[in-house]
């Protein structure tokens, strides 16, 4: 079947307090951006990119694939004012029925596994969500003050979210609601129900200078590791 990953990479450097769009900061002398797409070209030969950016760092975007991808396999679009408006410009592109994988474009240290395994999942449930226990305890706030709550209840959501193209194009059909966090939260609003797999410990967002760091120590000790298979 057909596979496509929207790579939705429309953040801003606020958090990193850089003026620099945060999936263009070097990592290791590379984009975050470049790691991201690496991922999703390695784990299968035939998959369709469609990067999702700002309208005003598409040409930096399009620099990053002239040099280190074949563009053949990636094409850009426009982002919108929401997360919910830059996906569905995302799908616009979407020719065919496929396997569509929805990822952000800062979670640039995910396996080609886990790409693999969500696949597998959506081909089978039709959906296919990764996710993690909570590590930490956790409490809810709510009118009397707050309570503690069971943290093995509670599931950290990660992308890729991966759907069957029947689910996820008429979902995004639908009106826009304040709720849509993500495209789990948009097709449930649609009527479906998720199948949530096991995410990665290492697949964070790289939002603050700490990330930075973590990820760097991450793709040398991938680096060693790859260097000793050989």
């Amino acid at each position: 079947m057909q596979k496509y990953a929207i790579i939705v990479a429309g953040g801003s450097g606020t958090r990193m307090g850089s003026s620099l769009p945060k999936q263009f900061i070097l990592l290791k002398d590379k984009p975050v951006l470049y790691y991201t797409l690496k991922a999703f070209l390695e784990a299968y030969d035939d998959l369709q990119i469609i990067l999702v950016l700002p309208v005003e760092y598409t040409n930096m975007g399009q620099e990053i694939i002239d040099a280190y991808f074949d563009k053949e396999r990636i094409r850009i679009t426009a982002g919108g004012d929401t997360r919910f408006q830059s996906v569905k410009n995302g799908l616009a592109m979407v020719e065919q029925e496929s396997v569509i994988f929805v990822h952000d474009g800062v979670r640039c240290l995910l396996s080609k596994e886990l790409i693999q395994q969500c696949y597998q999942q959506a081909l089978e449930t039709g959906t296919a969500i990764p996710a993690i226990v909570s590590k930490d305890s956790i409490r809810l706030v709510n009118e009397k003050g707050n309570e503690a709550f069971d943290r093995n209840k509670v599931m950290l959501i990660q992308t890729p979210q991966t759907f069957h193209s029947k689910i996820l194009l008429p979902a995004f059909q639908i009106d826009y609601k304040d709720k849509f966090t993500d495209e789990a939260t948009v097709v449930e609003a649609y009527g479906m129900k998720v199948s949530l797999i096991d995410g990665e410990e290492n697949n964070i967002k790289i939002t603050r200078p700490i990330d930075l760091l973590f990820a760097e120590k991450i793709i040398e000790e991938r680096g060693r590791q790859q260097e000793a298979d050989l």
